[in-house]
């Protein structure tokens, strides 16, 4: 029998050899500041070695979305990764922060330098997603989708093409290993018993295409989640001094409806469970069935054969998820 130490030792080693989560970053950049700081502490924990990002797609139909998500990566040192954009989506408007793209310096350099100007001379969402993930391993792939459900229902639509024979479907069940999205509601939200999500409600048609056809496993964040665990507005104050300007607070001051404001993270706890499933930060439901009805309301049905789970968060794990969104999300890059 091995000792205690021997143990330790062994998982140890085994937790730092871990390979990095293979990510897929599906957001609606520019409708919430949530969206950006989850793409930021990505950026952080591929730093550290627990994320490969592999692409980022836009579910907003802005040509700023994508712009933004540009400037972002590049103000992170990642200018090179590959980003896709919505076709036929929703919410065209530019939003309060995706603007920030066109800020210059008195001598007219950005203030984010940024290659890819408009979604539009961007690939089509679709066809980047079926590119990567045809690229990877069987089974290797985790998407974190914490926008609408557009990318991904066309996704389950598409057909066999130059990447790969497979048609949609067949190509998410070969590839992805586990899906997380922040959506929904399980839970009663401000006495409400039916909250409407906003990434539900927004393109109802998708969500319950991808609700009813989805093949892989699938990790709910409900609202209820990023509420409890609200990011504290005096780390956006004092946290961000190490750049002027710095992408994030500026986006943050820009986007919150009042200042001072703990703004909820709701995009940040699917990436949080994404890469660390297994560190206590959350329990989970039992397996079950996602339904959307009509009008964008989520039902869980409890199912043992079911592919949907939703998260569950005690106070005790609020105060260690809050405190681990400061640490990543303020972190300085290193370039």
């Amino acid at each position: 029998m091995k000792s205690p130490l021997l143990l330790l030792l062994a998982f140890s080693l085994a937790s730092v050899s871990a390979e990095p989560v293979k990510l897929i970053f599906d957001t609606d950049m520019g409708n919430d500041i949530d969206d950006a700081m989850a793409l930021a502490m990505i950026h952080q924990l591929e730093r550290r070695g627990a994320v490969e990002l592999l692409a980022v797609t836009s579910t907003k139909d802005n040509p700023k979305s994508a712009a933004f998500i540009d400037a972002l990566n590049t103000f992170y040192g990642r200018p090179d990764i590959l980003i896709g954009a919505v076709r036929g989506g929703v919410t065209p408007e530019e939003g309060k922060y995706n603007g920030l793209v066109d800020r210059k310096h008195e001598d007219g350099t950005p203030h984010y330098p940024h290659d890819l100007k408009s979604g539009l001379d961007a690939p089509d969402a679709v066809a980047l997603l079926r590119k990567t993930l045809a690229a990877q391993a069987d089974g290797s792939v985790k998407i974190v989708q914490v926008g609408f459900f557009t990318n991904l229902a066309q996704l389950l639509d598409s057909k066999p093409d130059d990447h790969s024979p497979l048609d949609g479907a067949a190509l998410i069940k070969a590839k992805v290993k586990e899906l997380v999205i922040m959506a929904g509601a399980f839970q009663t939200i401000r006495f409400d018993t039916k909250h409407l999500e906003y990434n539900v409600r927004e393109d109802v048609p998708s969500a319950q295409a991808f609700a009813d056809r989805w093949p892989t496993t699938v990790i709910w964040s409900g609202f209820e989640i990023g509420i409890a665990a609200a990011y504290p507005w005096k780390s956006i104050m004092e946290d961000y001094e190490y750049a002027k300007p710095h992408i994030i607070k500026e986006g943050y001051l820009a986007y919150v409806p009042e200042q001072p404001h703990d703004r909820p993270t709701w995009d940040l706890t699917a990436v949080l469970y994404a890469v660390y499933p297994d560190r206590g930060y959350f329990d989970l439901s039992p397996p079950g069935n996602v339904i959307v009805s009509d009008e964008g309301r989520t039902d869980f049905k409890k199912n043992d054969k079911g592919n949907d789970r939703y998260l569950i968060m005690d106070a005790v794990q609020t105060a260690r998820v809050r405190e681990a969104f400061v640490q990543l999300v303020s972190e300085p890059p290193v370039k």
